[in-house]
Parts: C-alpha cells; sequence; structure tokens
C-alpha cells in the first residue's frame, strides 16, 4: 500500500524545488485569510490552483480526494451558516425557526471557498512533491533535520491514515466483521475501526522515534546529503517574491479598512 499522495507524472510543476512550492502554498493560504473577501479566495482557486492542477496532470485525483475530504464539511458549514447565521436579516426562505438568509450563505460561500483553497492546495503539493525530497531541500536550506522530519510527516499524515485504516477494515472483514448494510450498521462498524487506529498510532509514533534515533537526527554535526534537490536563482527569487506578495496581503487590510 501506498503511504503517499505522491504521484510521478514529471511536469513542470513537478520538477520544481519542493521548498519553491511549499512557499507558494502558503502564500496562497495568507492570502486567501488575509483578504476575506469570497471573490479573491475564487480568484485563487480558478486562476492558481486549477491552472496549477492542469499543468501537473494531477487533476483528476486532486478532484476525487477533494471530493471525499470537502463534501460533508463543506455541507455542514452551508446547512449551519445559511440556516442559523446570527446576523442574517435578508430572509430567503423560512423553515420553523431555521431561516435561510443571504447573509448566511455569502458567510459560508466565504469560509467554504478558503476551506477548498487550503485543501487543495496542500493536496497539490503532496501529489507532486516526494516527501523524501521536501525533507531533503528543507534540510538543504539549513532546517534542522527534526523540524523538516516533522513538516514532511505531517503532510503526509493522511494517506498514512488512510492505509491503516483500509488495513484494520480489511483485517475485521477477515474476522467476520459485516461492514455493508444500513447507517446503524455502518455505525457500530466504527468502535471496532476507530480503537486499534488510535492504538497503532501510538505504535507509530515509538517507531517513528527509535528510527529517527537510529538516524542521529539529534546530530549537531552539519549532515552530507545524499541526495541534492535542485535549486536555481530564479525560484530563490520568486520564493522571495511570493513571501513579499503574502507581506502585502496581511498589511493590505489595516490600509485599505477591510
Amino acid at each position: 500500500m501506498a503511504t503517499t499522495f505522491y504521484q510521478d507524472r514529471g511536469s513542470p510543476l513537478h520538477r520544481l524545488n519542493p521548498v519553491t512550492k511549499l512557499v507558494g502554498v502558503l502564500m496562497l493560504i495568507v492570502i486567501v485569510f488575509a483578504l476575506p473577501i469570497w471573490w479573491v479566495s475564487a480568484a485563487v482557486l480558478v486562476g492558481v490552483v486549477v491552472p496549477a492542477a492542469a499543468v501537473s496532470r494531477c487533476g483528476r485525483t486532486l478532484g476525487g480526494i477533494s471530493v471525499k475530504l470537502l463534501l460533508p464539511l463543506l455541507t455542514a458549514l452551508v446547512l449551519v451558516q445559511g440556516l442559523f447565521f446570527p446576523e442574517g436579516t435578508t430572509v430567503l426562505a423560512e423553515l420553523g425557526p431555521a431561516r435561510v438568509t443571504a447573509e448566511g450563505l455569502m458567510f459560508a460561500l466565504g469560509i467554504a471557498l478558503r476551506i477548498v483553497v487550503l485543501v487543495t492546495a496542500f493536496l497539490l503539493l503532496l501529489l507532486t512533491t516526494h516527501p523524501g525530497d521536501l525533507m531533503s531541500a528543507l534540510s538543504q536550506h539549513g532546517m534542522p533535520p527534526k523540524i523538516s522530519y516533522v513538516i514532511s510527516s505531517t503532510l503526509q499524515i493522511v494517506p498514512a491514515f488512510r492505509d491503516r485504516a483500509d488495513a484494520i477494515l480489511l483485517a475485521q472483514r477477515a474476522r467476520g466483521l459485516r461492514t455493508d448494510g444500513n447507517v446503524l450498521r455502518r455505525a457500530k462498524v466504527l468502535l471496532p475501526l476507530v480503537t486499534p487506529l488510535i492504538l497503532g498510532l501510538f505504535t507509530d509514533v515509538e517507531e517513528r522515534s527509535t528510527a529517527m534515533e537510529a538516524r542521529a537526527f539529534g546530530a549537531t554535526r552539519k549532515r552530507t546529503a545524499l541526495t541534492v534537490v535542485a535549486d536555481t536563482p530564479g525560484q530563490r527569487a520568486a520564493r522571495w517574491a511570493m513571501a513579499a506578495v503574502g507581506a502585502v496581503a496581511v498589511v493590505f487590510p489595516f490600509i485599505g479598512g477591510l
């Protein structure tokens, strides 16, 4: 089973330095959260994330994973904010104590678009960046190996959880546990699935800690990289430019009175 979302497509986006892609993702997130306007998030999604997914040739995979992750969350968000937004005055429809207001729907739209940009941007980073390259690139730029490992492993936590959950589900089915049927039966399956999943995570943490100690992650001497990740002056300049754009996005609301 694969423990990473990475897909080797050989696209221009894949060939970028992982640090450049990480800085780009952080810049997009800073922009959409610093400028709380729905059309800003929509412009970032349509003008940056979607074209980047098309260039990387990972658009179909990105769309499938995004729908599975975001659909339940966004549905609940729209229902709660659309029906029970306390500051809503423009009533579009009434359902007993619940009211569908234009203000609630616009508020939900703004939050939903920011969440979509956040999730899809990070997923695109995972799909186009090998975890080993990301860790090596961060270490080459002076980041301590422990912190590089934490960042790399954190970005891969979703596929690791998914693979472990699939393995536990298959094991439970082999023992005769029925996982199909109505909603009540499916809910009962959660307990025998979640319990070994959580216990396995504690075991996994201990194993990772032992592996880090065996590889001298706490050593203070400068490390020699086995794999050197290519970087260019143009990408270094682009990273500084992206950092400047993110700083402007943070300052602009105070200047523009948003």
